[in-house]
Protein backbone atom coordinates (compact mmCIF):
# COMPACT_ATOMS: atom_id res chain seq x y z
CA UNK A 1 0.00 0.00 0.00
CA UNK A 2 1.01 3.37 -0.94
CA UNK A 3 2.83 5.73 2.12
CA UNK A 4 -0.07 8.23 1.65
CA UNK A 5 -2.75 5.94 1.69
CA UNK A 6 -1.43 4.32 4.85
CA UNK A 7 -1.15 7.56 6.78
CA UNK A 8 -4.55 8.68 5.35
CA UNK A 9 -6.22 4.91 6.89
CA UNK A 10 -4.37 5.80 10.21
CA UNK A 11 -5.77 8.91 10.48
CA UNK A 12 -9.67 8.13 9.68
CA UNK A 13 -8.75 4.90 12.11
CA UNK A 14 -7.80 7.22 14.84
CA UNK A 15 -10.71 10.08 14.08
CA UNK A 16 -12.86 7.17 14.37
CA UNK A 17 -11.93 6.06 18.01
CA UNK A 18 -12.01 9.58 19.20
CA UNK A 19 -15.66 9.63 18.17
CA UNK A 20 -16.41 6.16 19.79
CA UNK A 21 -15.13 7.80 22.93
CA UNK A 22 -16.84 11.02 22.57
CA UNK A 23 -20.18 9.70 21.69
CA UNK A 24 -19.31 6.81 25.11
CA UNK A 25 -18.45 9.47 27.26
CA UNK A 26 -22.02 11.02 26.48
CA UNK A 27 -23.67 8.37 27.31
CA UNK A 28 -22.29 7.75 30.40
CA UNK A 29 -23.12 11.24 31.39
CA UNK A 30 -26.68 10.95 30.30
CA UNK A 31 -27.25 7.73 32.36
CA UNK A 32 -25.67 9.30 35.46
CA UNK A 33 -27.81 12.68 35.17
CA UNK A 34 -31.22 9.59 36.17
CA UNK A 35 -29.28 8.58 38.65
CA UNK A 36 -28.96 11.14 40.65
CA UNK A 37 -32.70 12.75 40.07
CA UNK A 38 -33.65 9.08 41.25
CA UNK A 39 -31.88 10.16 44.25
CA UNK A 40 -33.29 13.20 44.73
CA UNK A 41 -36.82 11.75 44.10
CA UNK A 42 -35.34 8.90 46.64
CA UNK A 43 -35.33 11.74 49.06
CA UNK A 44 -37.95 13.49 48.61
CA UNK A 45 -40.22 10.26 48.94
CA UNK A 46 -38.40 9.48 52.33
CA UNK A 47 -39.40 13.13 53.02
CA UNK A 48 -42.90 12.84 52.37
CA UNK A 49 -42.90 9.29 54.14
CA UNK A 50 -41.89 11.51 57.37
CA UNK A 51 -44.37 14.07 57.32
CA UNK A 52 -47.17 11.35 56.17
CA UNK A 53 -46.09 9.72 59.59
CA UNK A 54 -46.19 12.64 61.75
CA UNK A 55 -49.68 13.46 60.42
CA UNK A 56 -50.51 9.92 61.13
CA UNK A 57 -49.97 10.70 65.03
CA UNK A 58 -46.44 10.36 65.53
CA UNK A 59 -44.62 12.69 68.05
CA UNK A 60 -41.23 14.16 67.61
CA UNK A 61 -38.83 13.10 70.25
CA UNK A 62 -38.07 14.92 73.42
CA UNK A 63 -35.16 15.61 74.60
CA UNK A 64 -35.88 16.24 78.11
CA UNK A 65 -32.35 16.71 79.39
CA UNK A 66 -32.76 19.97 77.61
CA UNK A 67 -36.40 20.97 78.84
CA UNK A 68 -36.29 23.26 81.65
CA UNK A 69 -39.14 25.27 83.15
CA UNK A 70 -42.17 25.52 85.28
CA UNK A 71 -45.61 23.05 84.58
CA UNK A 72 -48.92 23.88 86.50
CA UNK A 73 -51.60 20.87 86.85
CA UNK A 74 -54.74 20.93 88.49
CA UNK A 75 -57.46 18.81 88.44
CA UNK A 76 -59.60 15.53 88.81
CA UNK A 77 -58.24 13.50 91.99
CA UNK A 78 -58.57 10.42 89.62
CA UNK A 79 -55.98 11.42 86.69
CA UNK A 80 -53.80 12.51 89.35
CA UNK A 81 -51.94 9.09 90.59
CA UNK A 82 -51.25 8.90 86.32
CA UNK A 83 -50.42 12.91 85.85
CA UNK A 84 -48.03 12.27 88.75
CA UNK A 85 -46.08 9.28 87.62
CA UNK A 86 -45.55 10.88 84.34
CA UNK A 87 -44.36 14.27 85.74
CA UNK A 88 -41.82 11.92 88.40
CA UNK A 89 -40.47 10.17 85.08
CA UNK A 90 -40.21 13.42 83.11
CA UNK A 91 -38.43 14.92 85.63
CA UNK A 92 -36.18 11.42 86.22
CA UNK A 93 -35.25 11.41 82.67
CA UNK A 94 -33.88 15.14 82.49
CA UNK A 95 -36.68 17.74 82.42
CA UNK A 96 -35.96 20.52 85.42
CA UNK A 97 -38.43 22.95 86.75
CA UNK A 98 -41.25 23.17 89.28
CA UNK A 99 -43.70 20.89 87.97
CA UNK A 100 -46.64 20.53 90.11
CA UNK A 101 -50.18 18.61 90.03
CA UNK A 102 -52.41 19.81 92.58
CA UNK A 103 -55.60 17.11 92.96
CA UNK A 104 -58.82 19.48 93.71
CA UNK A 105 -61.19 18.02 91.58
CA UNK A 106 -62.41 18.27 87.72
CA UNK A 107 -64.75 20.95 88.59
CA UNK A 108 -62.26 22.93 90.29
CA UNK A 109 -59.49 22.20 88.04
CA UNK A 110 -61.47 24.04 84.69
CA UNK A 111 -61.99 27.02 87.01
CA UNK A 112 -58.25 27.29 87.52
CA UNK A 113 -57.58 26.79 83.95
CA UNK A 114 -60.63 28.40 82.20
CA UNK A 115 -61.41 31.39 85.02
CA UNK A 116 -58.41 32.30 87.01
CA UNK A 117 -56.12 31.34 84.06
CA UNK A 118 -53.75 29.64 86.54
CA UNK A 119 -52.90 26.38 85.33
CA UNK A 120 -51.42 25.24 82.45
CA UNK A 121 -52.74 22.09 81.99
CA UNK A 122 -56.26 20.66 83.38
CA UNK A 123 -56.74 16.99 84.41
CA UNK A 124 -60.30 15.93 84.00
CA UNK A 125 -62.04 12.58 84.78
CA UNK A 126 -65.18 13.68 81.80
CA UNK A 127 -65.19 15.70 79.07
CA UNK A 128 -65.12 19.51 79.34
CA UNK A 129 -68.59 21.12 79.60
CA UNK A 130 -70.02 23.61 77.22
CA UNK A 131 -70.27 26.15 79.99
CA UNK A 132 -66.38 25.48 80.48
CA UNK A 133 -65.39 26.16 77.54
CA UNK A 134 -67.24 29.30 77.03
CA UNK A 135 -65.37 30.82 80.20
CA UNK A 136 -62.03 29.38 78.49
CA UNK A 137 -62.70 31.46 75.44
CA UNK A 138 -63.70 34.50 77.69
CA UNK A 139 -60.10 34.74 78.43
CA UNK A 140 -58.39 33.54 75.42
CA UNK A 141 -57.89 29.99 76.17
CA UNK A 142 -59.29 27.47 73.42
CA UNK A 143 -58.97 24.38 75.61
CA UNK A 144 -57.63 20.78 73.23
CA UNK A 145 -58.55 17.23 74.88
CA UNK A 146 -55.78 14.99 75.16
CA UNK A 147 -57.43 11.31 75.89
CA UNK A 148 -54.81 9.33 77.79
CA UNK A 149 -56.28 6.39 79.74
CA UNK A 150 -59.45 4.94 81.04
CA UNK A 151 -60.77 4.51 84.23
CA UNK A 152 -63.08 1.43 85.34
CA UNK A 153 -64.88 3.41 88.35
CA UNK A 154 -64.79 1.24 91.26
CA UNK A 155 -67.80 0.50 93.85
CA UNK A 156 -65.88 -0.92 96.98
CA UNK A 157 -66.27 -2.01 100.66
CA UNK A 158 -64.17 -3.13 103.38
CA UNK A 159 -62.67 -6.67 102.64
CA UNK A 160 -64.27 -7.75 106.15
CA UNK A 161 -67.66 -7.50 104.61
CA UNK A 162 -68.88 -10.87 104.06
CA UNK A 163 -72.64 -10.25 102.86
CA UNK A 164 -71.70 -8.72 99.12
CA UNK A 165 -69.81 -9.28 96.19
CA UNK A 166 -71.56 -6.97 93.65
CA UNK A 167 -74.83 -4.93 92.82
CA UNK A 168 -76.43 -3.70 89.66
CA UNK A 169 -76.94 -0.54 88.59
CA UNK A 170 -80.30 -0.38 90.32
CA UNK A 171 -79.21 -1.70 93.77
CA UNK A 172 -76.50 1.50 93.20
CA UNK A 173 -79.19 4.03 92.68
CA UNK A 174 -80.96 2.49 96.48
CA UNK A 175 -78.02 2.35 98.10
CA UNK A 176 -76.84 5.75 97.39
CA UNK A 177 -80.17 7.61 97.63
CA UNK A 178 -83.30 6.40 99.71
CA UNK A 179 -82.08 2.74 101.18
CA UNK A 180 -81.45 2.97 104.72
CA UNK A 181 -80.32 -0.09 105.82
CA UNK A 182 -78.62 -3.17 103.90
CA UNK A 183 -81.46 -5.61 104.95
CA UNK A 184 -83.92 -2.56 102.92
CA UNK A 185 -82.13 -4.00 99.71
CA UNK A 186 -81.96 -7.96 100.69
CA UNK A 187 -83.42 -9.36 103.82
CA UNK A 188 -80.62 -11.86 104.29
CA UNK A 189 -78.59 -8.49 104.77
CA UNK A 190 -77.62 -6.85 107.93
CA UNK A 191 -79.96 -4.29 109.74
CA UNK A 192 -77.15 -2.16 109.33
CA UNK A 193 -77.36 1.41 108.50
CA UNK A 194 -75.57 2.24 104.97
CA UNK A 195 -72.47 4.75 105.57
CA UNK A 196 -71.45 6.43 102.10
CA UNK A 197 -68.30 7.38 101.40
CA UNK A 198 -68.69 9.84 98.06
CA UNK A 199 -66.52 12.05 96.28
CA UNK A 200 -67.40 15.95 96.49
CA UNK A 201 -69.29 17.57 94.14
CA UNK A 202 -66.51 19.27 92.11
CA UNK A 203 -65.06 16.08 91.24
CA UNK A 204 -65.98 14.64 87.55
CA UNK A 205 -66.28 11.15 89.57
CA UNK A 206 -68.93 12.52 90.92
CA UNK A 207 -70.70 13.80 87.84
CA UNK A 208 -69.63 10.84 86.19
CA UNK A 209 -71.54 8.76 88.69
CA UNK A 210 -74.68 10.89 89.12
CA UNK A 211 -74.87 10.96 85.21
CA UNK A 212 -74.71 7.37 85.29
CA UNK A 213 -76.76 6.24 88.26
CA UNK A 214 -78.71 8.97 88.39
CA UNK A 215 -79.82 10.15 84.96
CA UNK A 216 -77.87 13.56 85.99
CA UNK A 217 -80.04 14.50 88.79
CA UNK A 218 -77.82 14.68 91.84
CA UNK A 219 -80.43 15.45 94.54
CA UNK A 220 -81.14 11.56 95.47
CA UNK A 221 -77.28 11.21 96.25
CA UNK A 222 -77.40 14.60 98.03
CA UNK A 223 -80.23 13.89 100.38
CA UNK A 224 -78.72 10.26 101.14
CA UNK A 225 -78.13 9.80 105.32
CA UNK A 226 -75.16 9.02 106.32
CA UNK A 227 -72.96 10.01 103.46
CA UNK A 228 -69.98 11.46 103.78
CA UNK A 229 -68.05 13.72 100.42
CA UNK A 230 -64.98 14.52 99.75
CA UNK A 231 -62.26 15.41 97.27
CA UNK A 232 -59.65 13.56 98.62
CA UNK A 233 -60.18 10.02 97.72
CA UNK A 234 -57.70 9.06 100.43
CA UNK A 235 -60.10 9.70 102.64
CA UNK A 236 -62.98 7.83 101.00
CA UNK A 237 -60.54 4.86 100.99
CA UNK A 238 -60.11 5.77 104.86
CA UNK A 239 -64.14 6.03 105.72
CA UNK A 240 -65.18 2.65 103.80
CA UNK A 241 -62.35 0.73 105.70
CA UNK A 242 -63.51 2.00 108.94
CA UNK A 243 -66.30 -0.32 108.76
CA UNK A 244 -67.90 -3.67 107.19
CA UNK A 245 -71.33 -2.31 106.80
CA UNK A 246 -69.48 1.43 104.35
CA UNK A 247 -69.57 1.63 100.70
CA UNK A 248 -68.22 3.97 98.67
CA UNK A 249 -66.59 4.87 95.01
CA UNK A 250 -64.03 6.31 93.61
CA UNK A 251 -61.07 5.99 90.82
CA UNK A 252 -59.77 2.42 90.52
CA UNK A 253 -56.31 3.60 91.16
CA UNK A 254 -57.30 3.92 95.08
CA UNK A 255 -58.86 0.98 95.19
CA UNK A 256 -55.47 -1.06 93.28
CA UNK A 257 -53.33 1.13 95.86
CA UNK A 258 -55.61 -0.86 98.68
CA UNK A 259 -56.54 -3.89 97.43
CA UNK A 260 -55.59 -5.87 100.18
CA UNK A 261 -58.01 -4.42 102.51
CA UNK A 262 -60.97 -3.72 100.02
CA UNK A 263 -63.15 -5.62 98.29
CA UNK A 264 -64.44 -4.19 94.46
CA UNK A 265 -67.84 -4.87 93.82
CA UNK A 266 -69.11 -6.82 90.30
CA UNK A 267 -71.92 -4.65 88.69
CA UNK A 268 -74.66 -6.17 86.91
CA UNK A 269 -72.30 -9.35 86.82
CA UNK A 270 -69.70 -8.05 85.33
CA UNK A 271 -65.77 -7.73 86.41
CA UNK A 272 -64.09 -4.20 86.45
CA UNK A 273 -61.31 -5.61 84.80
CA UNK A 274 -59.34 -4.76 81.31
CA UNK A 275 -61.40 -6.55 78.94
CA UNK A 276 -64.71 -5.74 79.82
CA UNK A 277 -63.27 -2.34 80.28
CA UNK A 278 -62.14 -2.28 76.62
CA UNK A 279 -64.96 -4.75 75.42
CA UNK A 280 -67.32 -1.80 77.16
CA UNK A 281 -69.50 -4.26 79.13
CA UNK A 282 -68.54 -3.06 82.54
CA UNK A 283 -71.21 0.06 83.20
CA UNK A 284 -68.82 2.28 84.84
CA UNK A 285 -66.10 2.73 82.62
CA UNK A 286 -65.40 6.19 81.67
CA UNK A 287 -61.75 8.08 79.96
CA UNK A 288 -59.72 10.20 81.70
CA UNK A 289 -58.00 13.24 80.30
CA UNK A 290 -55.59 16.31 80.15
CA UNK A 291 -56.42 19.84 78.84
CA UNK A 292 -54.20 22.78 77.68
CA UNK A 293 -54.00 25.23 75.01
CA UNK A 294 -52.20 25.93 71.95
CA UNK A 295 -51.06 29.64 72.62
CA UNK A 296 -49.36 28.07 76.28
CA UNK A 297 -47.87 25.24 75.08
CA UNK A 298 -46.40 27.51 72.13
CA UNK A 299 -44.93 30.09 74.42
CA UNK A 300 -43.99 27.55 76.96
CA UNK A 301 -42.42 24.83 75.50
CA UNK A 302 -42.38 22.90 78.40
CA UNK A 303 -45.28 22.37 79.02
CA UNK A 304 -46.07 21.22 74.88
CA UNK A 305 -42.81 18.80 75.90
CA UNK A 306 -44.48 17.21 78.83
CA UNK A 307 -48.15 16.67 76.93
CA UNK A 308 -45.77 15.15 74.09
CA UNK A 309 -44.03 13.08 77.11
CA UNK A 310 -47.11 11.68 78.76
CA UNK A 311 -48.87 10.75 75.43
CA UNK A 312 -45.89 8.95 74.32
CA UNK A 313 -45.28 6.83 77.49
CA UNK A 314 -48.43 6.92 79.53
CA UNK A 315 -48.68 2.89 78.48
CA UNK A 316 -45.96 1.92 79.95
CA UNK A 317 -46.99 2.90 83.00
CA UNK A 318 -50.92 3.54 83.37
CA UNK A 319 -51.63 -0.03 83.80
CA UNK A 320 -48.86 -0.12 87.02
CA UNK A 321 -50.33 3.11 88.20
CA UNK A 322 -53.60 0.94 88.31
CA UNK A 323 -55.72 2.06 85.50
CA UNK A 324 -56.42 0.98 81.71
CA UNK A 325 -54.77 2.32 78.09
CA UNK A 326 -57.16 4.03 75.90
CA UNK A 327 -57.41 2.57 72.38
CA UNK A 328 -54.74 3.25 70.03
CA UNK A 329 -57.44 5.08 68.03
CA UNK A 330 -57.67 7.25 70.80
CA UNK A 331 -54.27 7.63 71.49
CA UNK A 332 -53.71 8.66 68.11
CA UNK A 333 -56.29 11.34 67.71
CA UNK A 334 -54.97 12.85 71.32
CA UNK A 335 -51.06 13.01 69.43
CA UNK A 336 -52.67 14.61 66.57
CA UNK A 337 -54.56 17.25 68.36
CA UNK A 338 -50.58 18.01 69.63
CA UNK A 339 -49.53 18.35 66.34
CA UNK A 340 -52.28 20.37 65.08
CA UNK A 341 -51.68 22.59 68.38
CA UNK A 342 -47.78 23.16 67.51
CA UNK A 343 -48.34 24.32 63.87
Amino acid sequence: MPRLAYSILVIITLFSLVLAACSTRGANTAITQPADSAETEGDQDMQQEEESSTEEGMLPMVDTLSVSGDVIVAGSSTVFPLAERMLERFQDEGATGTMTYDSVGSGAGFERFCVAGESDISGASRPIKDSERESCEAIGRNAIEFRVGTDALAVVVSSENDFLSGVTMEDLALIFSTAETWADLNPDWPAEPIQRFIPGTDSGTFDYFVEEVFDEDEAPILSASNTQLSEDDNVLVQGVLGSPYAIGFFGYAYYSENADALKILAIDDVEPVQENVDNNSYPLARPLFVYSDAEIMKSKPQVADFINFFLTYVNEEVVDVGYFPASEEALNSARQAWIEAMK
